[in-house]
């Protein structure tokens, strides 16, 4: 009999910013985050030695960029979050955390996001929690404010959320910065970094399902370089003006009902994917970006029916139904005409979300 029990933890890509969903719609995709624990069981030599920090083994896109310091690691700091949250102070001892990542970093598909989830998981697994979904969202809303990318990891699909507005007694704790709740990589990270965290206010992120037709898959363009989040968000102007904020809200409306009516409507969804919230102003970060916005059409690209930044970008999402490989080639030769080489592939929307199943060792 095995002395030690082996899950999979799979935690979706996910892509932000839908069209006019500017921190708002979010899509589960079909590259992955994936996690093998091994637990050794009480009564085990690994589990009885109280000095055995976890072991964390990575592969995958960006392995060489992954700290693999239990304490730095972003996937065990969170998990570490979640379980002293829960009054346990400590990792179980010996277990072993083989990840393997499809995502790549700094690209706008979720590639943090998909980590802090995969933590969650993983904190709620090593303590035995049982923690509901909501829950485990709202320990992921301590680490990343953007619910768009982690409840559509999460959950999966295509999803819409927001953050509640906070009671006062709730404000002191979500109101924290991500660097005191989890320091980026702090230097003196060790056994008795982040004792006693901040809780996590109960129901601070909410969520809903839109329909999603079964045509519909999502083209990624990835530029070969990163464009940091905090960059693109310098960006952005503090305040809008009110024709371009109806200009979003009316096609956001229209957007979440068009993307789930079989069969699509091209240029309706294509019209609703535009944006002037955030797109017109992260141009100048994405050579050929203006260019890929205005000059492919359903009419100049049969099966196209829609082109965003994921995320923060520098990543395309092209949606549409067919002619998958001419669009992805178009949108590349464009990228080719500025300097800059790219990766795609077309992805499916990823409508199960986050799993935690236990797996024969």
């Amino acid at each position: 009999m095995s002395s030690s029990r082996v899950y999979k933890i799979n935690v979706p890509c996910s892509s932000a910013n839908i069209g006019p969903g500017f921190d708002v719609c979010g899509i589960a995709l079909s590259k992955s985050l994936s996690l093998k624990v091994t637990i050794p069981q009480p009564g085990s030599a690994a589990s009885s030695d109280e000095n055995i920090l976890p072991q964390i083994i990575y592969s995958g896109l960006d392995s060489d960029n992954v700290p693999l310091s239990p304490y730095k690691n972003l996937l065990t700091r969170v998990a570490l979050y979640v379980l002293r949250s829960h009054g346990i102070t400590n990792f179980p001892s010996g277990v072993i955390i083989e990840a393997h990542n499809e995502i790549p970093f700094g690209r706008g598909l979720g590639s943090s996001g998909a980590a802090v989830i995969a933590g969650v998981l993983l904190g709620d697994l090593l303590g035995g929690l049982n923690l509901d979904k909501g829950r485990l969202l709202d320990f992921a809303l301590m680490v990343e404010r953007h619910p768009d990318n982690v409840s559509a990891a999460l959950m999966g699909g295509f999803i819409g959320s927001y953050l509640r507005e906070l009671s006062p007694e709730d404000m002191s704790a979500a109101a924290i910065p991500l660097a005191e709740v989890l320091p980026e990589y702090p230097p003196d990270a060790g056994p008795d970094w982040g004792k006693n965290p901040p809780l996590p206010p109960k129901g601070i992120g909410h969520y809903v399902r839109f329909g999603w037709a079964k045509e519909i898959k999502a083209i990624a363009v990835s530029p070969r370089f990163e464009l940091a989040t905090a960059k693109a968000r310098g960006v952005l102007p503090d305040t809008y003006s009110k024709k371009d904020l109806i200009f979003n809200l009316q096609r956001l409306a229209v957007l979440t009902t068009a993307l789930a009516r079989s069969p699509p409507d091209a240029n309706l969804i294509y019209d609703a994917m535009a944006d002037k919230v955030h797109q017109p102003y992260r141009m100048t970060l994405i050579p050929g970006l203006p260019k890929i916005l205005t000059e492919l059409t359903p009419t100049s690209h049969p099966g196209l029916l829609g082109i965003c930044l994921s995320g923060a970008g520098p990543t395309i999402l092209a949606l549409a139904t067919h002619n998958f490989d001419s669009i992805a080639q178009d949108i590349q030769q464009i990228f080719k005409a500025e300097g800059v080489e790219v990766d795609w592939s077309v992805l499916d929307v990823d409508e199960r979300g986050s799993t935690v199943e236990e797996i024969t060792p």
